[in-house]
């Protein structure tokens, strides 16, 4: 009985439910002082509708992506006050101003540590290589050949290779994750840290404080601290109206003495492996690179932990001995982030669509397209490439369900394939193009990835690996329910909600 009272009552007054709590009175006092200007209300329309407008203009000289900035003045134009407001809190895509003086900083003090050694001889004359290049010089993170890749269909295959490889750890251990949560999985997994560092071990984790607020326990950092493992919260979320929480470190990195990374959508919390059921079985996918490659990942966890808590001067200690995986192809693990407006995530998946011949197959949780996506997989299906998309039958968020599937009327219009997952939810952001070209990360494909947050991903060309991501999929075909003309007729009112709302799907 006591047990369950302290459980309900640490709910209750949970960090999150206390930070929402503490917000909305902030807002209900915004409100009320909105009310007791009421006697003002013609100079008060008149000053909202100059900020309006003022607004939209700025919006419009903006380089924001044309859906993002047409939703914020749908927005502002159907609300006025609410949308300025809106848009003051939430609207720029830019990190603020202290993430962006303490985080370029570090990238650009180590960018010589990502120079391009191999010399990707096998891919000369191909059309990837122009995708490797583009890759380095926007992203600085270079290809690599001499690197073994292992692709994992689903979070409980992970698991396991991931404990055996932190359990074999010599020097260090580096996590960082959107969502960090309490369970079976991340108590193993802190049960092998917390080893690890009374052996001597540098171990370090990162985890985003939005993504695991509701999910973690009030002394999570002093727990681990107190083991000798050091912890950052990125970007912790104060109980204020603020515009600084917009951009969320969404990433998912593992690596293991340099020489092993993982990534892909796996957090590492209990749905993520099926051992608890929250929208049916839960697909989602990770691939474990090891060799030269894994630099990358190294790099940047690295450029994230120094950036706040300054501990590394010199990263070369951390580079890889054992660099002996020799397979074939080339691996080049990026990252996307919000200090510039280059659009590394989506860039990558258009130039996979661009490639494709013969067939490009699509995992992806959520479908929220502009029409710069929306036209390049309609292109490729009208130039006879078999394109389909797989998606979740069981939403996780239903607002957004509901603009994803507002997108499947045109896209088979077009010839474009979609599946949705009928066993539960999809998290995986797999693309695969004929056979010869994968991406597997954390990138989805919606606005908040594209232009917010920060995420990584592995760029797989003409590795063995590739093959298992092919089966992976046509297993997975067989397992979902194609969406049909008919079905879409027989759901009027869902198509016309889906509609209005895809407006403001950027926003999202």
């Amino acid at each position: 009985m006591k047990q369950t009272a302290t459980k309900i009552f640490n709910t209750v007054f949970s960090r999150f439910n206390i930070t929402i709590l503490l917000v909305l009175l902030q807002a209900g006092y915004f409100a009320l002082l909105v009310f007791r200007l009421s006697g003002y209300a013609d100079w008060i329309r008149v000053v909202v509708a100059v900020l309006a407008v003022a607004t939209c203009i700025f919006i419009m000289w903006r380089d924001y992506n044309p859906a993002y900035k047409i939703s914020w003045m749908f927005f502002i134009g159907l609300l006025p006050s609410l949308g300025v407001l809106c848009y003051i809190l939430f609207g720029d895509k830019r990190p603020s101003r202290r993430m962006r003086k303490t985080l370029a900083p570090q990238e650009k003090e180590h960018a010589g540590d990502l120079r391009q050694e191999d010399s990707l001889s096998c891919l000369e004359g191909k059309r990837a290589l122009g995708t490797c290049s583009y890759l380095k010089n926007a992203s600085m993170y270079p290809a690599w050949e001499n690197t073994g890749a292992k692709y994992y269909p689903l979070g409980d295959d992970m698991l396991t290779d991931l404990i055996a490889d932190l359990k074999a750890a010599k020097k260090f251990i580096f996590l960082e994750y959107f969502i960090i949560g309490e369970g079976y999985m991340w108590d193993t997994i802190e049960g092998i840290l917390k080893e690890k560092a009374r052996e001597g071990i540098d171990v370090r984790v990162v985890y985003d404080d939005i993504g695991s607020m509701k999910v973690l326990p009030k002394n999570f950092n002093r727990r681990l601290e107190d083991s000798m493992i050091r912890v950052i919260t990125f970007n912790a979320v104060l109980p204020i109206l603020s515009f600084a929480y917009n951009n969320r470190d969404h990433r998912k990195i593992a690596v293991i003495d340099g020489n092993v990374g993982y990534t892909g959508g796996v957090n590492l919390s209990d749905e993520y492996i099926n051992r608890v059921e929250r929208f049916g079985h839960w697909k989602d996918a990770a691939v474990r690179i090891e060799g030269n490659a894994v630099w990358n990942f190294t790099v940047m966890f690295l450029n994230i932990w120094n950036a706040f808590r300054k501990t590394d001067a010199d990263y070369d200690r951390f580079r890889p001995e054992d660099t002996e995986a020799k397979e074939p192809g080339v691996v080049q693990p990026y990252c996307d982030s919000p200090l510039d407006e280059e659009h590394v995530g989506k860039f990558v998946y258009l130039d996979v669509i661009n490639q494709a011949e013969k067939y490009l197959y699509i995992f992806t949780p959520y479908l929220l397209i502009d029409s710069e996506m929306q036209t390049a997989l309609e292109l490729a299906a009208k130039r006879g490439v078999d394109v389909r998309i797989v998606t979740p039958h069981i939403p996780d968020k239903p607002l957004v369900f509901a603009i994803t599937r507002s997108y499947y009327e045109p896209l088979i219009g077009a010839g474009v394939k979609i599946m949705e997952y009928t066993p539960g939810f999809v998290h995986s952001k797999v693309f695969i193009a004929d056979g010869r070209i994968a991406t597997v990360g954390t990138v989805n494909v919606d606005f908040r990835s594209f232009f917010l947050h920060f995420e990584d991903g592995a760029l797989l060309i003409d590795a063995p690996c590739i093959e298992d991501i092919r089966k992976d999929f046509e297993e997975t075909f067989a397992k979902c329910t194609p969406v049909t003309p008919d079905f879409m007729s027989e759901r009027f009112t869902g198509r016309v909600i889906g509609m209005f709302l895809r407006v403001l799907s950027p926003l999202m």
